[in-house]
Order: C-alpha cells, then sequence, then structure tokens
C-alpha cells in the first residue's frame, strides 16, 4: 500500500468470493503443464521462487491460500516468498517536514522480486516469478510494467483460469515507449498534481522542475482532480503533460486525451541525450528520487527553482542544431526557455520571440520567457477585441422582455 505524507490511514478491505480448492487445483494443473515445457526448446525455464501477490480483496483468506500454494510448490522444488499486506500506514515524519531525502524505499518495494534478490542469494534467485491472484485491473498491469523481466502467473477466481500474463507487458512497453517518443519531441511540459497525500510527492514535483528546467524545458504545474480529456484539451500550449499520482494510478492510456500522458520516469528516459531502457521500470516515487544522478543533488535543485544558472547537457553544443524526430520522421527546431538574454550589438538585448504582437491592430508586447504568450501570438482568434475609445456609444433602446417562450418586444406586443 502507498504511504502517505500527513495522515495515518486505516484500511478496511472488501471481501471477494474465491474457492481456495478451486484456485489451488487449477494453479496446480497450469504449472504442471508449465514445468513440462521448462528448459525446453521454447526457452521456457522453471522459477527459481515464485513471489505471492494478490489483490486486496483477498486479504482475509491470503494466509490460506499461501500455506496451500506454498505446500503445492514445495513438490515442483519451488520456494514461495508472500508478506502480509499492511492494514494501516503511518507516516514517518509527524511533523510535516518534507524534504529531498527519499524515504525508505524496502516499505513499498517489499512485495517487489528486486527486493527478494537482495535479500537472498542471487545464485538461488536466478529466475524469480511472480504468481498474482485477482481479476485484470491496474494492480496487475503495474505488476506487469514494474516486472518486465520476470515470467508474472495469473488466476482469476472469477473464471477460475490460470495462465502466464505476462505477454501483455510488451504490448504495454511499446505503447510506453512510444508516448516517451512524443515526450522528446516536446518543449513544454505540463506537470500534473494527482494527489496531495501520497509521501514525497512534493520532493518529486521538485525533482521534475528542476530537471525540466536544466534541459531548458518550459513547465506549469496543474492541480487536477479526475483526468478527462475535455479538461486537458484547455491548455493546448502544453505539448505533454507528466503525471504525478499514486503509482496505482499512474500509468494513463491517452488514447482519448490530446496530448500524451507520461510517468516522472518515463520523463528522465525522454529527456537523455541517447535513450535507454532497458525493461526496468519505476513507479514508485521514493525509489525514483533514490535513483537520482549525482549531477541533480540537493544544493543545484534549489539554485534552479531559484533561477540560478546552470549548465545543461547539451549547452557546449550548438543550440541552433535540428533535432530528428521518430514520431514524425523529420527534423525539427527545439526551442529552448530559461536562457539568458543576450545583448546584441545595437545594445538592444533579448531575441527576436521575446516581442509577440499583441492583437490585431499591431500594438506589441514583450513577454519573459512564456510559453503561452508564444503560442497565442500564433493563434488566428486570439478573443474579442476592447476597442475602448475607438466607437461612439450606441443608443439607449427598450429590450424584449418575458420568458423564452414568447419574448414582448416593440414588434411583437401581447393582444
Amino acid at each position: 500500500m502507498t504511504r502517505t505524507s500527513r495522515l495515518p490511514v486505516i484500511y478496511v478491505f472488501g471481501h471477494k468470493p474465491c474457492d481456495i480448492s478451486t484456485c489451488i487445483a487449477s494453479i496446480t494443473t497450469f504449472f504442471q503443464e508449465y514445468l513440462s515445457a521448462a528448459n525446453g526448446e521454447d526457452g521456457t525455464k522453471k522459477p527459481d521462487v515464485i513471489l505471492l501477490k494478490y489483490d486486496v480483496g483477498y486479504t482475509y483468506i491470503a494466509d490460506t491460500l499461501h500455506s496451500r500454494i506454498e505446500e503445492t510448490f514445495s513438490t515442483f522444488g519451488i520456494k514461495t516468498l508472500y508478506q502480509r499486506t499492511p492494514t494501516k500506514t503511518v507516516p514517518v515524519n509527524t511533523n510535516i517536514n518534507i524534504s529531498l531525502q527519499p524515504q525508505n524505499s524496502q516499505h513499498h518495494d517489499a512485495h517487489s522480486v528486486t527486493s527478494v534478490q537482495t535479500s537472498e542469494s542471487s545464485a538461488e534467485l536466478s529466475n524469480p516469478a511472480l504468481l498474482y491472484i485477482g481479476g485484470e485491473n491496474l494492480t496487475l498491469i503495474n505488476l506487469l510494467m514494474t516486472h518486465g523481466l520476470s515470467d508474472v502467473f495469473s488466476y482469476d477466481p472469477s473464471t477460475n483460469t490460470a495462465g502466464l500474463a505476462s505477454g501483455l507487458s510488451n504490448r504495454l512497453l511499446m505503447r510506453r515507449y512510444a508516448a516517451v517518443q512524443h515526450a522528446r519531441d516536446a518543449d513544454v511540459f505540463g506537470i500534473l498534481v494527482g494527489t496531495l497525500g501520497v509521501s514525497s510527492y512534493l520532493p518529486l514535483i521538485r525533482h521534475i522542475r528542476a530537471l525540466l528546467t536544466r534541459h531548458r524545458k518550459k513547465s506549469y504545474t496543474i492541480s487536477v482532480g479526475k483526468l478527462n480529456p475535455s479538461k486537458l484539451a484547455n491548455f493546448l500550449e502544453i505539448e505533454c503533460f507528466v503525471i504525478v499520482a499514486c503509482p496505482e494510478n499512474s500509468v494513463i492510456e491517452a488514447k482519448e486525451f490530446l496530448r500524451p500522458i507520461i510517468t516522472p520516469f518515463e520523463l528522465e528516459v525522454a529527456l537523455q541525450s541517447t535513450p535507454k531502457w532497458t525493461g526496468h521500470y519505476v513507479l514508485n516515487f521514493e525509489t525514483l528520487l533514490a535513483e537520482v544522478p549525482e549531477g541533480m543533488e540537493i544544493d543545484k535543485i534549489n539554485s534552479s527553482e531559484n533561477g540560478v544558472e546552470e549548465e545543461c547537457e547539451g549547452d557546449d553544443q550548438d543550440t541552433d542544431r535540428p533535432l530528428f524526430s521518430l514520431v514524425t520522421g523529420t527534423y525539427r527546431q527545439a526551442k529552448r526557455y530559461g536562457t539568458e538574454e543576450k545583448p546584441q550589438l545595437n545594445g538592444v538585448s533579448g531575441p527576436d520571440s521575446a516581442v509577440v504582437l499583441r492583437n490585431q491592430d499591431s500594438a506589441v508586447a514583450k513577454v519573459s520567457d512564456s510559453a503561452a504568450a508564444m503560442f497565442l501570438g500564433t493563434r488566428t482568434y486570439q478573443g474579442l477585441e476592447t476597442r475602448i475609445g475607438e466607437d461612439a456609444p450606441s443608443v439607449l433602446e427598450q429590450g424584449r422582455s418575458g420568458i423564452a417562450r414568447g419574448y414582448r418586444d416593440v414588434d411583437h406586443k401581447d393582444e
């Protein structure tokens, strides 16, 4: 369960129906067929250890499930690991002192295969796997995303079917990689704050802002509730959104949205000069902050927020060099925000893009590094013109009165 940042939380889980005997029989039958093909020509290998995961609706029978599953897998020579789902969470810092130092990430990662490998010998756990009890939901999707290098098996009590769910992870990762490529073409980002209670969400927002500033990208922070396409379509100047929400709800399929929505981890991959994605995927805030490189320590993050100029990756290269887009297959000219205005020979400072057309009467205004104002200058319709002092006031006339079904005016009076 995700730890909160301020208030203690007590969880009350429901009771989803599950026949334990049918569950064990279906899992046993499936693994007998699966292990018969282990070490065969298709490259299937027998897992050394299986980590039991389940939907929170089956917490009430989790202990019984684990004991029965452990007894079943012991006959196959496979170890079974399991950790109870906590029924309450207590914030570590009750003083609400938010710092950039991440909390102990093992609180959230105790259920992951990575933490299992660190607690056990790597020789013994060379091929770990996961077994998930529950239907196809966000929990299963997140497991597939974060454990793309391990086999994930699932059993759905509603259909009494067991199978290998890892085949879905390739398609999920390909869709996420396409979103990363769209983010590489973006220069203006919107940081969607979808949570105010998850631990370490404030340090993560500061980290994202500093990261975008270092790469000369423009960012806007937007506090939203439930996401919908109509709400985000109001921000046309934003080219890509970064969602900061509970890890359970961070992976959003943006088919209906006008702009792509990515996670903070995908943003870090997109901002790399040469993107490298080995299948490792991180959704947890504290784990992501723990992997901040040495070039982004706390003092540099604070200086970026205060507007202090820092050396950015690629500053020594030609800023006018076009970039190739894998989405459009063409070259594009990247915009750079947050750069210092260099004085020109004629004594006028600032780039040409700092002066934009204010209205249709050729009035100009100078904007200071505003992506929204630059976008407004490119729009055909920029709103109604006030024309103050240009038109004579009109003569007062008697208007219509009545209700919508029958207005009364000078030409149409009641008989």
